[in-house]
């Protein structure tokens, strides 16, 4: 079997799923593309709490902590 990944723009989604399923065809694994707006959200939130950490009004996450999770 050989897979294909493909970015469908939002207003032809619908149907290009649409045309999957009737093809017969298996829809493995459906991702989404941050865009760049909601990247700079991310980062602008995550410098938010890096301030807040270095204040003392967040608690951070040990470095040993973090590493364990991944």
């Amino acid at each position: 079997m050989k897979q294909i990944t493909l970015n469908i723009p939002d207003s032809q989604y619908a149907f290009f799923t649409e045309l999957v399923q009737k093809l017969g065809l298996e829809k493995v694994k459906e991702e989404s593309v941050d865009t760049e707006q909601q990247v700079l959200q991310g980062i602008a939130q995550g410098l938010r709490e890096v301030k807040q950490i270095e204040e003392g009004k967040r608690k951070g996450t040990p470095l040993n902590d973090f590493l364990d999770e991944l």
